[in-house]
């Protein structure tokens, strides 16, 4: 990662751009202490990732109008619930 002061980061924007889009985090700081990073949109979209609420991910699955669900009519098997003795 790069490190920069908020006032070079603001002279030198394009170059803070340009390494942040070819995958390299910029730090920016204020004080010496770290305020900020900048990020290519690749990562960011890595990092967030596509939330969707419920309803929004159900509506989006495919169509089941033609499943056709086959159930197991053959008779049910015995079990014992004897205690055991």
């Amino acid at each position: 990662m790069t490190s920069w002061q908020v006032q070079d980061a603001k002279q030198r924007l394009s170059e803070v751009l340009r390494q942040a889009a070819d995958g390299t985090p910029q730090v920016i700081t204020r004080h010496g202490k770290d305020v900020a990073v900048v990020v290519g949109i690749d990562l960011y979209h890595e990092l967030t990732g596509v939330r969707l609420e419920l309803a929004d991910y159900l509506l989006q699955a495919p169509e089941v109008d033609d499943l056709e669900v086959v159930r197991d009519r053959s008779s049910l098997r015995e079990v014992d619930l004897g205690t055991g003795s």
